[in-house]
């Protein structure tokens, strides 16, 4: 990545600013009231942030996301993990 602003994001996170790009690429066109779909996003996400989401977090927050209904968005995911 060439922008200083990406490479500022990635040094203070430690979060690769290409992984993120090729994560947000990959949701485009994606079936969130599938299951699998929605558990290979947050396994995702998880990874990419270096941040171990557990069994029963992750069947909290896909129930979330195809049961109740409820946006899958980076921001969702982010609250659900920092409520561990």
């Amino acid at each position: 990545m060439d922008n200083q602003f990406f490479k500022n994001i990635e040094k203070k996170t430690g979060v690769n600013m290409k992984d993120v790009f090729d994560l947000a690429n990959s949701l485009q066109g994606a079936n969130f009231k599938d299951e699998r779909t929605v558990r290979n996003v947050i396994r995702r996400v998880s990874q990419i942030a270096n941040r171990p989401v557990n069994k029963e977090l992750e069947d909290k927050i896909v129930q979330s996301i195809v049961n109740d209904g409820k946006q899958l968005d980076f921001n969702t995911i982010a609250q659900m993990l920092n409520k561990k």
